[in-house]
């Protein structure tokens, strides 16, 4: 049996959506229910039942408490209706109600079964401040793989404003045909789309996963890029630290060339890498040199083997990051990325 002094408190808010019963769909918070004991003979704690974490519903009506529970009897978490009828049901034994499986509609329930969105923080309220790095490179300096690899070993959120544009592009969000527009013209997406899609992704990742620290690979791409970043954040916030990933052109020329037998990429070739190069030189490096007068700026020798490399990264992420992760094992996606196991063949 479990002991109030042994459960951590429940933070958690539920929003559940989509279901067709008015009563069910809505904002659940944590439960305030008394301790009392369940049908199966266990006591509660506050925002508990039958030993996991509870809910009842945020406008205070429900006749049920908690409407969102755990049956030890039917090891099943459960959704009610406000008249204690059974709506939905997930036979299961996860700490939390399952996000990511789709729900039973039992006798009281309408199908299709609803959505489930787990908030770690009360949606209410504005979102917990993000701790954000960039990271800038030119073409070749491995900047995209030391995000791979924090995000894999350390926990931190790798975005891409590239990966981001392309999503909302296939999603025919509000902004598909203004990022159609500019790819097919070779121009740049306006800063406000840009930064207001990461501004987004940010916000998304913290509410429903809880995790703070993000690294943003390839922005600002320029001045402008920040004048955006500061019109959505303030100008009172203050500047990230920058992780600015260097390496020798002749270094760079090598690599460009060797992965370019593998990758298959229109832009692995020297005429190309020269001009993006020229371009990062024109329109990124006076953005690195601002961080630098600022002190806002960590320089990494990438023309080093990956492994040193990214025992840099991890050192200039330590602060932010769990100790318990950086002391993790390598996972092997992570071996593959600095070199210790070779790259799968085709078809294993």
């Amino acid at each position: 049996m479990h002991h109030a002094n042994e459960l951590k408190p429940n933070t958690f808010f539920i929003e559940v959506s989509k279901s067709g019963i008015p009563e069910v769909d809505g904002l659940f918070v944590p439960s305030t229910s008394p301790p009392i004991k369940s049908e199966s003979g266990t006591e509660s704690s506050l925002g508990y039942w039958n030993g996991k974490m509870a809910w009842d519903r945020a406008d205070g009506k429900s006749s049920r408490s908690p409407s969102i529970s755990y049956s030890n009897t039917y090891r099943s978490w459960r959704i009610s209706r406000l008249d204690g009828h059974l709506a939905y049901d997930l036979v299961c034994e996860d700490e939390l109600p399952p996000v990511d499986r789709v729900w039973h509609v039992y006798k009281k329930g309408i199908p299709p079964a609803p959505e489930i969105v787990l908030h770690y923080s009360d949606p209410r309220l504005p979102c917990p401040r993000a701790n954000v790095v960039f990271v800038l490179g030119g073409p070749g300096t491995g900047k995209g793989t030391m995000c791979e690899l924090a995000e894999l070993q350390l926990g931190w959120t790798h975005l891409s404003t590239g990966v981001l544009l392309r999503s909302e592009l296939m999603a025919g969000g509000a902004n598909a045909k203004v990022i159609e527009r500019c790819l097919a013209d070779g121009q740049l997406v306006p800063n406000e789309i840009v930064v207001t899609l990461l501004q987004q992704a940010i916000e998304r990742k913290i509410r429903t996963t809880g995790k703070k620290n993000f690294l943003l690979d390839g922005f600002p791409r320029s001045l402008t890029n920040l004048d955006g970043w500061y019109e959505i954040f303030g100008r009172e916030a203050e500047l990230p630290k920058m992780l600015y990933m260097d390496c020798p052109y002749e270094v760079l020329e090598k690599r460009i060339m060797g992965r370019a037998k593998y990758t298959g990429r229109s832009d692995d070739n020297l005429e190309s890498m020269k001009l993006r190069i020229e371009t990062f030189k024109a329109e990124t490096l006076p953005t690195v040199e601002l961080f630098r007068s600022q002190d806002k700026c960590v320089e990494i020798d990438t023309s080093v083997d990956r492994q040193s490399v990214f025992k840099q990264v991890a050192k200039h992420l330590s602060e932010h990051t769990d100790k318990a992760l950086v002391d993790s094992p390598l996972s092997e996606r992570a071996e593959i990325l600095l070199g210790i196991r070779p790259y799968p063949k085709p078809g294993n």
